[in-house]
């Protein structure tokens, strides 16, 4: 296998071998899948922003900690996930992914861990999130338990046997609430105690946009998912329904950016990038396509929704501040 393979296909025992306990936490660390953690970071900026502008409250321990449990959930249900589509077979028959961004780490297909090894790492991170929430609830009182458990559920429920929501056609709603409406919302409760209309606006939109990411990554694993019973919305739907339900989404975190012009939530300056982020979106679904001429598109079209996450929660964050 040539090293561009090797690539494609993602790190290999080889590569991130070695003895010692830098080189173990390195491999933790990445059978994580750090490079998505944007998609619990940015919602707790968002959330935070918000408090900080609405109710100029910030407190900087509350705000770490509340990143830190939320980065560590997020890990936890990563690395579940690469766990649970090992044992149902989608990652091992997986030949269609886009690595880095399907198909899953490939840590357990790689040879990088064991899928015993990767359960333990999921357990290690749901008990460090635990205990930072543990933490935070003697800061903040026993609401923060119910947050941190209803996160924690919907990720490891996401991918849990016997449940698994991912395979049910409500895993996309599940990560839109667990890394958009409820960070969003919960950062900005744990600021201030309130969550008022402006931050349900907020986390509607980011969690639109997280929707989004998964909805058109499952489009190149969708053949893999369907042989092994998983079957998430882009294989419910197939290209054409998947298409139609990402360019409605797109629409729908348009209207809420709307509503928060039109209370002057945001500066009228937000409509422009908000208006902007919806043509982009519009733009990505054309990308959405299994044929193998189109792989090159898809590609882009996955890039292009991950950037709108990234550069749209940003734009809210400042519109926030901004304000």
């Amino acid at each position: 296998m040539d090293s561009a393979a090797r690539v494609s296909d993602g790190p290999t025992s080889a590569e991130l071998g070695g003895p010692g306990l830098p080189a173990a936490l390195r491999r933790a660390f990445l059978a994580s899948r750090p490079k998505f953690f944007t998609a619990s970071v940015l919602p707790v900026l968002v959330g935070t922003a918000w408090a900080g502008a609405a109710d100029h409250a910030f407190n900087g321990l509350t705000f770490a900690l509340a990143l830190l449990a939320t980065v560590l959930a997020h890990a936890a249900t990563n690395v579940y996930n690469d766990v649970g589509d090992d044992l149902n077979g989608t990652d091992p028959a997986n030949v269609g992914r886009i690595h880095p961004y399907t198909g899953g780490s490939r840590f357990i297909q790689n040879g990088i861990f064991s899928r015993a090894q990767m359960l333990r790492l999921a357990v290690v991170l749901t008990l460090l999130a635990l205990a930072v929430g543990a933490w935070l609830t003697l800061l903040r009182g026993p609401g923060v338990l119910m947050l941190g458990l209803a996160g924690l559920g919907l990720g490891l429920f996401y991918s849990q046997p016997g449940v698994q929501l991912s395979g049910r056609g409500s895993g996309e709603l599940a990560c839109a609430i667990g890394l958009g409406v409820l960070p969003v919302a919960g950062a900005a409760w744990l600021q201030s105690g309130v969550v008022d209309p402006g931050a349900w606006l907020l986390g509607t939109i980011v969690a639109v946009w997280v929707c989004l990411i998964l909805l058109i990554n499952e489009v190149p694993d969708s053949v893999a998912d369907a042989a092994a019973g998983k079957r998430t919305l882009a294989v419910r739907l197939g290209e054409a329904g998947t298409v139609v339900l990402y360019r409605a989404l797109t629409l729908c975190a348009l209207g809420a950016g709307v509503a928060l012009v039109v209370r002057r939530d945001v500066p009228i300056w937000a409509a422009l990038p908000l208006l902007l982020l919806a043509a982009a979106g519009l733009k990505a679904a054309g990308g959405i396509s299994l044929a193998p001429a189109h792989r090159a598109g898809l590609t882009r079209s996955i890039e292009m929704t991950l950037g709108i996450h990234a550069v749209g929660s940003l734009v809210l964050v400042a519109a926030a501040l901004l304000r």
